[in-house]
């Protein structure tokens, strides 16, 4: 079916150790590790190649499932009035440290070039057995930025250990980023409604990207989850009212995994038939009419290309607010292997690609129907200056500024400095 069954092709050299102190050590490292296994970075992926063929679009059609609303008011009347973002960011369960107050090794994982204006690190404590994942702000929400008068980012995090049924649960970080010196944060567990309402479980899968459009919050999963995308309301958040490590209805009330807010879903999609590609990464494109989601093909890593790329349209009907069209507008087959994240703005696709462990630097490229170009770490031949850890980009139209976080660090650039560093 469509390009499943092309050969994958197994790319030889080794991937650079970019194990760094800090930004001058690696820019000065970067020089002296030029050699033949760079290669595999600088080969140039050349231009997206358009998909028409009924065999490579059809596969791409979302089916939509709906819980029902009488599911969604049954738990509502169980847990109480639903809440807004307002009320949650007024409740923050702690704060994140300015880059300066932050630890060596957590800011290594930030980009050496182009470097991040504003960065900051989430406490040890309160992320400890957590993976970070993808990043949407309120400029993906809301043309001016803002929803309500709160600026806003969302990190979304995947638990990695733990006992059975913690490990695979997903929660989401909702941060204040009104006071650029003070960033708050709280938690709120994505769940599913179960039991026609009477109880909800864990996403129970690790979220690989996330867009936060209009009220709805889109995450893409990445494990035993059935859907390719799961839809939350913004408007239906609902508060937990039992601390504890359960997930659910328990004796006394409802639990959440330590979170005091829970986010149940209201729908999903599924891309159409077994071994249909499922997304990986995905962002808001506001550059398109109608505004659009972009998604990059999620492939297993010891998979090499070539990978696929495509645009699902938002739908404009105002019953429909921040809901997708079922067919792909667009899509793309790109020779670049190991895409873990992916932003469109205009005619250009960014494209984070990481090779070997996360401890290593990352490439950042733009492609678009032309042609391929990636970033540069300064004057030297090496590209391998992106964070190997990164695995989402949000661009913040307002500000000018992508948005991303790599380990416990959360960071902005300008996407101005981006196309500056392109060789």
């Amino acid at each position: 079916m469509g390009h499943r069954g092309r050969h994958r092709r197994r790319r030889r050299g080794r991937a650079l150790r970019a194990g760094l102190a800090g930004a001058a050590l690696a820019l000065t490292a970067a020089a002296t590790l030029i050699s033949a296994s760079q290669a595999t970075d600088a080969d140039d992926p050349g231009a997206l190649k358009p998909l028409t063929a009924a065999a490579d679009t059809a596969p791409l059609r979302l089916t939509e499932d709906s819980v029902p609303a009488g599911t969604l008011d049954r738990l509502a009347e169980g847990m109480g009035p639903p809440v807004g973002v307002g009320d949650v960011l007024a409740d923050p369960d702690g704060s994140l440290r300015d880059e300066a107050d932050c630890t060596e090794d957590d800011r290594r994982a930030l980009p050496v070039e182009p470097a991040a204006t504003r960065a900051y690190c989430w406490p040890g404590h309160d992320t400890d057995g957590w993976r970070a994942g993808a990043v949407t702000t309120s400029g993906d929400a809301d043309e001016d930025g803002r929803w309500g008068e709160n600026r806003v980012v969302l990190s979304g995090w995947s638990r990695t250990t733990g006992t059975a049924a913690e490990q695979g649960l997903a929660r989401v970080a909702f941060v204040n980023a009104g006071d650029a010196g003070e960033l708050r944060y709280t938690w709120a567990l994505l769940a599913v409604p179960v039991d026609g309402g009477h109880d909800y479980r864990g996403l129970g899968s690790t979220v690989s990207g996330m867009v936060w459009y209009q009220d709805k919050l889109l995450v893409t999963t990445d494990g035993g989850e059935g859907g390719a995308l799961y839809v939350y309301d913004l408007d239906r958040m609902q508060r937990a009212t039992v601390e504890g490590t359960s997930v659910g209805r328990v004796p006394g009330g409802w639990s959440a995994a330590g979170a005091r807010y829970v986010l149940p879903a209201v729908a999903s999609y599924r891309t159409a038939g077994a071994g249909a590609p499922r997304p990986g990464g995905i962002a808001l494109d506001r550059s398109t009419a109608p505004d659009s989601l972009v998604a990059h093909e999620a492939t297993p890593a010891d998979e090499d290309g070539p990978t696929r790329l495509w645009r699902y349209a938002f739908s404009a009907r105002p019953e429909r607010t921040g809901l997708l069209e079922a067919d792909p507008v667009a899509v793309y087959e790109t020779e670049l292997t190991h895409v873990r994240s992916v932003l469109s703005y205009r005619s250009g696709w960014y494209l984070g690609r990481m090779t070997g462990t996360p401890d290593e630097r990352g490439t950042l490229w733009r492609q678009d129907t032309d042609g391929a170009r990636p970033t540069r770490c300064g004057a030297d031949e090496t590209h391998r200056c992106w964070s190997g850890e990164a695995t989402s980009l949000s661009y913040w139209q307002e500000t000018g500024d992508v948005w991303s976080q790599s380990g416990r660090m959360l960071f902005a650039l300008p996407l101005a400095s981006v196309d500056r560093s392109l060789d």
